[in-house]
């Protein structure tokens, strides 16, 4: 009898095993495994397969001790409830276990002494990296440039040039934003937004003015701030009619705001978004989803910038480091409340 034929079991898997499953070098299926950004996301992906398939766990103490590292690192934020801060730990956690490595995770709560007490706990337990995730885009002050690893800050950046911060690109967000609102023939269009003291507000008024400019359309009246609440969307909406009747399109700074407008344009017999389109930012799926019709609102891709912040700390763990400021697009969700004009 002829015996069946098979892979071989007889023995653990290795990294080399692995790499030639995946038909890629030993260095690139390591660096695959390890969450690199210099691998393309295909050839991780082959990797990660192959390594399911011969149920590969690599020796964590012996990569460590060969590596001098602890394989863990801390994520320290400053608002652990807020729903901004959420979003990236989640993004930053699924990039740091495509590499198996432990986090903790600490919360300031926005003190200062409670934020260097983290910080001392942190590099006591001797992580490899430190990710600082903000609750604001203002920029916070550094932690300082003679810490004994590397640092990347997420949201809010750094005020120190010479950190590395990844944070959503606020300014193109209101560029994009106006953009849809224009290719949906609206030309009418305000721009109701939050508090003046956050950079973010600002930032989105100035891309924002710069797509109408662009576009040679005339904003209606000037960018009205005010809270990031229904309660503002509401009242800045009234006087907005008042003055402006014939406005078809509102820009809004949050999707809160946007559903406190909503509210005005309908008991002033304004459509939405037949007569008056309405945008929001942020993409919070609480409002969103329960806003008749659907809300269209900005996304920031805050997953996308906890990912992109693990995937930097994890360059300069491995001596790849960087400095400034970078801004990761952020996208337009299309939804009801911004149809066409017919």
């Amino acid at each position: 009898m002829t015996p069946a034929t098979g892979p071989a079991r007889s023995h653990t898997a290795t990294l080399s095993d692995v790499a030639r499953l995946a038909g890629v070098s030993v260095a690139t299926a390591s660096k695959a495994l390890n969450g690199r950004s210099q691998v393309r996301a295909e050839t991780r992906q082959r990797v990660i397969e192959a390594a399911e398939r011969l149920s590969f766990r690599p020796n964590q103490l012996a990569r460590g001790l060969l590596a001098g590292r602890t394989g863990t690192v801390g994520l320290l934020t400053s608002d652990l409830e807020g729903r901004f801060s959420i979003p990236i730990l989640m993004g930053a956690e699924d990039a740091f276990g495509a590499g198996e490595v432990a986090v903790f995770l600490c919360d300031a709560r926005g003190d200062a002494i409670r934020e260097q007490h983290h910080v001392r706990a942190l590099l006591g337990r001797r992580v490899d990296g430190l990710i600082v995730v903000g609750s604001r885009t203002d920029p916070r002050p550094s932690l300082g440039r003679d810490l004994a690893v590397p640092v990347v800050y997420a949201y809010a950046p750094s005020d120190d040039p010479a950190d590395l911060s990844i944070v959503p690109d606020n300014v193109d967000a209101g560029r994009i934003a106006v953009q849809h609102l224009l290719a949906c023939g609206r030309t009418r269009i305000a721009h109701i937004t939050g508090d003046p003291g956050y950079a973010a507000a600002h930032d989105r008024v100035e891309g924002a003015r710069a797509a109408l400019a662009d576009a040679g359309v005339v904003p209606v009246g000037e960018p009205r701030f005010g809270a990031w609440s229904e309660g503002w969307g509401r009242a800045a909406t009234a006087l907005l009619l008042d003055r402006h009747p014939d406005v078809d399109a509102v820009l809004c700074g949050s999707d809160q705001i946007a559903r406190g407008v909503m509210d005005v344009l309908r008991e002033r017999g304004h459509r939405v978004p037949e007569d008056v389109a309405v945008m929001g930012f942020d993409n919070w799926q609480v409002l969103t989803s329960g806003s008749r019709p659907l809300l269209t609102s900005v996304d920031m891709n805050l997953e996308q910038v906890g990912r992109a912040a693990a995937q930097a700390l994890f360059g300069a763990i491995g001596g790849a480091a960087h400095s400034g400021v970078e801004a990761l697009p952020c996208r337009v969700v299309i939804r009801g409340t911004t149809a066409p004009l017919s």
